[in-house]
């Protein structure tokens, strides 16, 4: 039974009408009284409310009506519909604990989907079959690509089998290479859209002002350069997944517009004002700290809300050292045939060594230390000091050339370190920098300008 709070007559029939056509059963309230009356009387599994009623505009009746749903009802899922103009009420409704929140005017296919992914969410069973085991994960879900069996990360996969199946939007926080995209991955291809596209893109690469085109494509003839219609990342990806890569880069002025696009699920291509309708389930991933950044107002809460339905949080791999052998088996089995040395094995004193490596780029850094370690040893049983031989190199200084000792430095130390000697070695060639790097010339410039390396603007 779903029940229905609105204080309007008109809405309250379109979504009684819209559900029961759809295979729901319903209940409609018009007051927030009468709506506490009916969840005595019936057994309800799903609650969808206005925010306001003509008796107190500003909101707060809704938001008290919601906070005595959720003492009453702690597991009753709530949705929220609210006016462009009120999202804050939304905003405030998800921090009681909403489920998710609409907005007016709404597209009833978004509805339905939020529905259905509050039902399903709220209805899942906590196993009770034994132990959590990789081999019984394994029989229900596909994550080959996902090494390991830490208790951390097999709870982690448990969840993610579990949500998989809904339309839920995915939060994935980690810091940088601890896996977020094979976890995104892992989502789209246990779901029901796994035979749909999944796209892909590093928001950090994606400049403001290419932002909308990149994004929702344009029309040739829209702007300066358009010299062809170009299809835009949210078209590619619809009825599938879009895997929104360092979010937390986005810039507060593309943040409102992909907002409105995961609020309407619309959106228009540049130089075509036609509103084109998307299917889609979202899936973001960050290594920033994003409650902080909306604290500091450099992210917007809404937004946060909006993709935070579900978060799965990743743990370094310094907090599950017992995975490092079974990852750096898996790599060396791979290097094995991709260099065609089939004898090639790492020795058991090597494994422990790199157990108790600090690795701060966590699984990145330590398949590209075993990556370079094969090339360079040339004896098949690796040891541990040829390990430590790629691992343990001096500090970066501008000009140097060399990779930075592991452990010595943080990140932002190691990502700018990396920038100078690249910049040093390909004379301050940007186009060069970037594409050895592996990002766009303007994620690029932005690194330039955190980190004060001096460049010439005119490059």
């Amino acid at each position: 039974m779903i029940l229905i709070i609105d204080d309007d007559v008109a809405v309250r029939a379109s979504l009684s009408l819209l559900l029961k056509q759809n295979g729901f059963k319903t209940q409609e309230a018009a007051t927030p009284p009468e709506a506490l009356q009916l969840a005595e009387l019936h057994p309800l599994e799903l609650a969808i409310m206005d925010m306001n009623f003509s008796i107190n505009t500003t909101g707060h009746d809704g938001l008290d009506l919601l906070g005595k749903f959720k003492r009453l009802y702690p597991k009753l899922p709530v949705i929220l519909i609210t006016g462009w103009g009120s999202i804050n009420l939304a905003v405030e409704g998800m921090r009681l604990g909403a489920a998710d929140f609409i907005t007016k005017p709404w597209s009833n296919d978004y509805l339905l989907q939020a529905v259905r992914t509050a039902l399903s969410l709220s209805q899942q069973t906590v196993d009770t079959g034994g132990a959590l085991t990789r081999k019984k994960l394994d029989q229900q879900y596909d994550f080959s690509n996902i090494i390991g069996q830490d208790p951390q990360l097999l709870q982690i996969l448990k969840k993610i089998g579990q949500i998989a199946p809904t339309d839920a939007s995915v939060l994935i926080e980690g810091e940088s290479g601890t896996g977020k995209e094979l976890i995104a991955e892992a989502i789209h291809y246990n779901s029901l859209r796994k035979s749909q596209p999944f796209v892909k893109v590093n928001l950090g690469g994606i400049s403001s002002t290419l932002f909308e085109s990149e994004m929702f494509g344009h029309k040739r003839g829209a702007f300066t350069d358009a010299k062809s219609d170009r299809m835009g990342r949210f078209e590619l990806a619809n009825k599938g997944t879009i895997f929104l890569d360092e979010i937390g880069e986005l810039d507060l002025g593309s943040q409102v517009k992909l907002l409105r696009v995961l609020q309407d699920r619309t959106y228009e291509v540049l130089g075509d004002s036609r509103s084109r309708k998307l299917d889609i389930r979202v899936v973001c991933a960050t290594n920033k700290d994003l409650a902080k950044l909306v604290e500091e107002g450099k992210f917007r809460e809404d937004l946060y809300y909006r993709i935070n339905l579900i978060k799965v949080k990743l743990p370094a791999l310094r907090e599950r050292g017992e995975d490092v052998p079974l990852l750096v088996q898996y790599f060396t089995d791979n290097l094995k045939k991709t260099y065609k040395r089939p004898e090639l094995e790492v020795s058991p004193r090597a494994l422990q060594w790199l157990k108790e490596l600090p690795l701060p780029g966590n699984i990145r850094e330590l398949k590209n230390l075993v990556e370079r370690t094969v090339l360079v040893a040339e004896r098949d049983v690796l040891q541990a000091e040829d390990f430590r031989a790629q691992a343990q190199q001096s500090p970066a200084k501008p000009g140097d050339k060399t990779l930075p000792a592991v452990g010595t430095m943080t990140l932002e130390e190691m990502e700018a370190s990396m920038i100078r000697k690249s910049m040093s070695f390909y004379h301050n060639n940007i186009s060069k920098v970037a594409r050895a790097l592996g990002l766009s010339r303007a994620a690029l410039y932005r690194r330039l300008d955190k980190f004060n390396i001096p460049y010439d603007p005119a490059d």
